[in-house]
């Protein structure tokens, strides 16, 4: 775990690959209590990352901060951006994805489907063709996501709906030799919740990390 930012607010990390972002039933390491073990006192989370995805993250200290960004969340005012690595090349270099998405919570895998229903959410991400490689034989791609909902594996479900699954994802159709998740949280801008400043963060992807 990597500290980039912190203050009496907030404080500002890199996410390892195999920690969840916060407890659950499994009992499993989590950020808040690496976090919390750290810096002595409680510790809010704000937004999640999927256990095997690393990368930025940000945490309140207090729960004026939490509420506060838990607002701008709410209101959209939270960017988030991430780097992934997936097989095939968009059709175009830049666009849109929605799609409505329904979580199977026994499976814990999401699903793109047809029309709207009990447990069935929209999700809606931005992204841009950085670059196109071959790996192994295979044509790959380095794209730019910028999330405008926060579903459950949305981004590796949306990419994978459209037969480019991201490297090292099995759960969602990869088939290479890769064990982890070509899966980054490369970029974090929001509202200071004490001093309003408007503060970006940014970690260059580490896919080994």
């Amino acid at each position: 775990m990597k500290i980039i930012f912190e203050d009496e607010s907030i404080i500002v990390c890199i996410k390892p690959r195999g920690i969840v972002s916060q407890e659950d039933a499994g009992g499993k390491e989590s950020m808040v209590k690496l976090l919390s073990d750290y810096t002595g006192g409680e510790i809010y989370p704000l937004h999640r990352l999927d256990r095997d995805v690393a990368g930025i993250m940000v945490f309140a200290k207090t729960k004026t901060a939490a509420a506060f960004l838990s607002e701008e969340i709410r209101e959209h005012k939270f960017n988030k951006e991430y780097i992934a690595v997936v097989h095939s090349k968009p059709q175009e270099n830049s666009g849109e994805m929605r799609d409505l998405l329904f979580k199977d919570s026994r499976k814990n895998k999401s699903y793109v489907v047809k029309r709207e229903r009990k447990g069935v959410k929209e999700a809606i991400l931005e992204y841009e063709l950085l670059e196109t490689f071959m790996i192994e034989g295979d044509e790959c791609s380095k794209v730019k996501i910028k999330l405008h909902t926060g579903r459950t594996h949305q981004i590796r479900v949306q990419f994978a709906s459209r037969k480019m699954a991201l490297l090292g994802d099995k759960k969602y159709g990869s088939r290479d030799n890769f064990d982890k998740i070509h899966l980054w949280s490369y970029s974090l801008s929001f509202k200071h919740p004490v001093t309003k400043e408007k503060l970006n963060f940014k970690a260059e992807p580490k896919f080994d990390a």
